[in-house]
């Protein structure tokens, strides 16, 4: 009887053994994996040069943001077409007489304030590429010329009483050049290294950012709310994972979206927060990278379950805890995203 039990008991020890050893090596191979891919795109960014021109190459993406009004859609093609211009960060776009019918109207001037701030909304979603503009040193001007009863307006879009309008950390045009070549390197290794389909590219871009990037919580570090300080620095926030995730997926020619609204973690605390949708076969999903790299206190590893409980979600799971306002500024305009799936991937 004692023999039995024995081997009973050598028998559970030995499942257990195995098991642990299974977790472990499970758990190994994962960190593997990550830093792997982690590595690899540091060993490419250090051996690779891409002309920044390359940011400014990419294929048509479809109009995922709808402009609500022809003024405002003015003002986005003519911030698209200038990007490479206003790299200077003294480029004045003159839009001329063009705006003189609402400016003649009744409050015309807050109106095409109004529109302005479409413009911009939806352009720097549209474009991560420009964390070296700082909008709140670009102004609207308008000059106004009086000739009898007659009134003529001239608009133009300039750095107004400053320097320029560059972020104080790329204060000049080289200094733009150089943070563009460094964020288009990385995205080349994803270019390069594309997948055979549109989901394991998404998995690729995902896996690299909860692998690489640490999630800054002293708001202190420069470029953290930008795809700059999430992918050279390797320290942001919410948006700077948002805005990584979609700049790579641009150059994979995927369509993305950043959403902004607001959170509610784990712990039932309510919070601004900015995550992604990604299309794949003509349907959208949620991810949201930035929850899927959670802080560990005491460190360990980060479990496939935590690792993906945000990726590719359908709207009946995501939005029990994601709630998007469409909304990019205080009292902006509301804006429509695209329509999730039900279901999650």
């Amino acid at each position: 009887m004692k023999a039995k039990i024995t081997s009973f008991i050598m028998t559970l020890l030995t499942i257990f053994t195995i098991a642990l050893i299974g977790i472990i090596g499970f758990l190994i191979y994962n960190e593997i994996t990550g830093s792997s891919l982690v590595s690899e795109v540091e060993d490419f960014v250090s051996n690779i040069t891409v002309s920044t021109g390359g940011l400014d190459e990419r294929l048509e993406e479809p109009e995922i943001l709808q402009m609500p009004v022809e003024n405002a859609k003015i003002i986005y093609n003519a911030l698209e077409t200038n990007k490479e211009n206003m790299k200077t960060g003294t480029f004045e776009i003159n839009f001329g007489t063009k705006f003189s019918s609402v400016l003649s109207k009744t409050n015309g001037d807050q109106i095409l304030g109004e529109y302005y701030q479409n413009a911009i909304d939806v352009f720097t979603n549209d474009n991560p590429e420009i964390f070296y503009m700082d909008f709140t040193k670009l102004y609207l001007n308008i000059e106004t010329t009086t000739r009898g009863n007659n009134k003529t307006y001239k608009v133009m879009l300039n750095q107004g009483n400053n320097t320029n309008y560059l972020n104080s950390e790329f204060p000049s045009q080289e200094r733009v050049k150089v943070a563009l070549n460094e964020v288009q390197n990385v995205r080349e290794y994803f270019i390069q290294n594309k997948k055979a389909t549109t989901y394991e590219n998404i998995k690729m871009v995902h896996d690299y950012l909860v692998d690489s990037i640490e999630y800054d919580e002293t708001l202190a570090q420069e470029n953290i709310y930008n795809l700059y300080g999430a992918l050279i620095n390797k320290k942001c926030v919410c948006e700077g994972y948002a805005e990584a995730f979609k700049f790579i997926m641009d150059g994979l020619d995927i369509p993305c979206v950043i959403v902004s609204g607001q959170g509610t973690n784990s712990e039932g605390q309510t919070e601004n927060h900015a995550w992604n949708y990604v299309q794949i076969n003509n349907e959208w999903y949620a991810v949201d990278v930035t929850w899927d790299d959670p802080i560990i206190i005491g460190g360990g590893f980060l479990n496939k379950e935590a690792k993906y409980k945000y990726f590719l979600k359908g709207e009946s799971d995501f939005n029990k805890t994601h709630s998007p306002s469409g909304q990019f500024t205080e009292n902006g305009k509301i804006f429509k995203y695209p329509v999730l799936s039900q279901n999650d991937y």
